[in-house]
Order: C-alpha cells, then structure tokens, then sequence
C-alpha cells in the first residue's frame, strides 16, 4: 500500500514539475529539491495510513481514515476551511435552499465543546431558550469532547418527532439539561412590519430566497405606509451571513450606484469587483442598519458597504470581523471540500478581517448585552486569518466562526440565525434608537426643505 500511494504521488508531482518547466525553465533546481521535499512527506504519510490501518485498536475503514486525513489537512488552515461528506455537502445544499431537519440552531467547535452561534427563530432550539454562547458539553449524556463537529451535528440531527437531551454550560452556572424535539426547520430569512411611521425589516440569514423576501418587504412596507413612511431600519443583528450574491442583491437594492465590494485572491487575477445596479428601490429615503458581535460575513458586506457610501448610519456594537471567502469545491461523488479562497474588502478599501465593523454610532443592548461581553468574534479563534493591512499577517487569531461567505455555504453544520429581540424583552433599547434617529432626520429634513 506505502508503495502503490508513493508511485502514485510521485507520478503527480512529476507531472506538475514537467508543467512547469516548460513555463519556466529557471526553477529547475529548485523544483526538484521541493519535488522531493514532497516525496519524502508522502512516504511518511503512506506509512502512518498503513500503520494505522494494521494496529489501531479498533478496526477502522480506508475512507474514514482519508476522509480525516483531508479534514486535518484544511482545518489545520483555518478555522472556516474543512471537508464536507457527501451527507453534509447535500444538506448544506438544502440549507441554502432555506429548509432542512433539525433542531435549528448554528454551531461550531470550541475548546473541544459544541457552542452555540445562535439559534434560529422559532425552531425547537429557539422555543428551548437556547442562547448564542452557551456550549454543549452532552448529547444524550455522551460527552461531546473528541467529537468533531460534523460527528456532533450528525448526533443532534434525526427523525422529525424524536427528542435529544442537550446538557447546557452557560457563563459560570451550573450545567443544566435540556430537552429538545425535533422539527423541520424552516427559515424565512426575512421579516417585515411597521414601527409607527418607520419600516422594520430583519434579515436572519442569507439565503438563495433572503432578495425576493427583502423587495417583498420594501413592498409591503411603502404599500401599509404609503406617504407617511420616513425610513427604514435594516436589522442584521446575529446575521452569521450566507451567501455572496444575496449580500451584494441586498446592498444594490439600498444603492444607485458604486462598488458593494471586492473579493482579493492570491492570483492577482482573480479578483473581482461587484458593483450596484440604477435604482434604490428604497427611492432613498433614510435608512439605519443594526449589528451587532454576532453580525457576520454576509452581514458585514452589507452594513460596511452601505456605511462606506454614506447611506446607512449604522447603529449597535462592533460586528464579528469575518473577512473571509469560502469557496465549496465539488470532489466528484466524494462531497466537496470549503476552502477560504479570498478576503473581502468594503468599497473604501477596508478588510475588516479580525476586526469588525465599528457601528457609526455605539448603543449597547441595556443590560441584555453584558451577557455577550465575553463572546467570542473572528479575532479569538486559533488559527483565523489575520489582518494584511494591519500587522503581521501570521500572527495567530481566533475566533467561533459564523457562516462562511462563499459561492454555495452556510457555516457550522445547523445554519443559523437569531431573532433581534431573541434574548430580550417586550423592549428592544437598540430598535427604539434607531426609530429615533430616523425621526430626527426626518424632521430635520422637513424643515431644511420648509
């Protein structure tokens, strides 16, 4: 088997080598010291694998032991890299679409325990009072630890009717169990009504459905309010993100005109630029956006794009820093694997990678957010990309990772998303800010014009 994997990757790097000497023959030399560089790690590779496969305590398959070995391999990149089974490749598929099976909450791994980004609204976890933060130490009294996350998503999915017990650590309480059923869980990605004179419309995710519900709500908001509407609110608090078209759909759909953003990859030619459509089909009247720690990728695209050309005032807490593209890569009947292939940067040129979008103006959620003063953003997790444009880009920074930005994704296994008010009562401090900031323009706006 050593043999037959070394003759196999020999003959793959060969063949790279004699592509590459005929574009440029000056890096023979150096070709070859890495070509063999390369031979000797694959060896090393093939005697582990039959090591492995020959004295494991427990017998275990050829597949599972690749398909690790692969998921090493990108994970060992950052935190938002990793293989996807053909099983969870095709229910990522379904999460994109906006319905799939579950409990309906967004996880990653932290510390070897489950954690919770957030839950999504009015799911089983949402009903259960799941919050963003708690970790999952048991699943049914199993230990989590040593459980990857797609084994521990695996675990919490099953038949619509079944319940799983979820033993909970939140903040410095004790340990408290939880019993959830499950449910199909459906996400309507957007959600609209009227605040007096104000238009409210929240986006919880970005789904291949999350444009067609935003114009529908624009719609119903002008045709409820017709001219007595002042502005909208745009609420995008505990967005984990989602797709890239739908954050540029959503931003076009606030702009006349400019750059939404630019996504940067190694190869200076693959970068592009996207650029809004004619038409503000909001006809630009005032607009406050909302984020806050758990407003991510997709999120920030919107709310730092809107921010850098003036048309939003963008009200709340420093958003997540996920300034990251994941492309996810089909492997030909073998699932696909989701590889960071490139940063993003707003309109101004910003790569908030690792660090966030700073609200235009800072308003804490009263006493509801000193729950979330320890949560964790991009900057916190091992191994997260850092920033380029500030500082050593190798510096290690971490953080529990939201969804990822990329062609076709959603992020930790259960896609997610938090209602604004989830966590709070009747009285939403922040929503009520920015109601007050667009009736200021407003009147300020009326009387510029008397």
């Amino acid at each position: 088997m050593r043999a037959l994997l070394t003759r196999w990757s020999k003959g793959i790097v060969a063949g790279v080598a004699v592509l590459s000497l005929t574009v440029v023959t000056g890096l023979a030399t150096a070709q070859t010291g890495t070509d063999e560089d390369t031979y000797r790690q694959l060896d090393l590779f093939g005697e582990v694998f039959e090591r492995v496969r020959a004295q494991y305590v427990e017998e275990i398959t050829d597949e599972e032991l690749i398909e690790a070995a692969i998921d090493g391999m990108l994970t060992s990149l950052d935190p938002h890299s990793s293989y996807l089974s053909q099983d969870v490749f095709q229910d990522m598929q379904v999460q994109t679409r906006g319905s799939f099976g579950g409990l309906g909450i967004e996880v990653t791994i932290e510390n070897g325990l489950v954690r919770v980004v957030s839950p999504i609204d009015d799911t089983p976890a949402f009903r259960a009072g799941l919050e963003a933060g708690d970790f999952i130490t048991h699943l049914d009294g199993e230990p989590v630890l040593g459980l990857t996350l797609n084994e521990a998503v695996d675990r919490m999915r099953g038949p619509v009717g079944d319940g799983i017990t979820l033993t909970i650590q939140r903040g410095e309480e004790d340990t408290f169990d939880v019993t959830i059923v499950r449910d199909v869980i459906r996400i309507q990605s957007v959600r609209w009504r009227t605040e007096g004179d104000v238009g409210y419309i929240r986006v919880t995710s970005f789904t291949e459905q999350t444009d067609d519900g935003l114009y529908d709500a624009i719609d119903g908001v002008r045709a409820e309010l017709g001219d007595d509407l002042i502005g909208f609110v745009l609420d995008l608090r505990n967005n984990p993100g989602g797709l890239l078209d739908q954050a540029i759909a959503v931003t076009d759909a606030f702009l006349d005109r400019g750059e939404i953003v630019s996504t940067r990859s190694r190869e200076e030619d693959d970068s592009q630029r996207y650029n809004a459509s004619e038409g503000d089909r909001t006809g630009g009247l005032p607009l406050v956006i909302l984020i806050n720690r758990g407003s991510a990728s997709a999120s920030e695209i919107v709310a730092g794009a809107l921010q850098d050309h003036g048309r939003a005032i963008l009200l709340g807490t420093e958003t997540f820093g996920k300034g990251s593209v994941q492309t996810i890569i089909p492997l030909h009947g073998h699932g696909a694997m989701r590889l960071t292939t490139a940063r993003y940067y707003t309109p101004s040129g910003r790569s908030i990678q690792a660090l966030g979008i700073d609200p235009d103006i800072l308003v804490e959620q009263a006493l509801l957010e000193e729950f979330d003063s320890e949560s964790r953003r991009e900057a916190d997790l091992r191994g997260a990309l850092g920033n380029e444009q500030f500082g050593d880009e190798s510096e290690p920074v971490s953080s529990l990772g939201g969804d990822e930005l990329g062609d076709d994704d959603v992020s930790a296994e259960e896609s997610a998303d938090e209602e604004a008010g989830d966590d709070e009562p009747s009285f939403d401090y922040q929503l009520a800010r920015a109601i007050d900031i667009l009736r200021g323009v407003a009147l300020f706006n009326q009387r510029v014009v008397n």
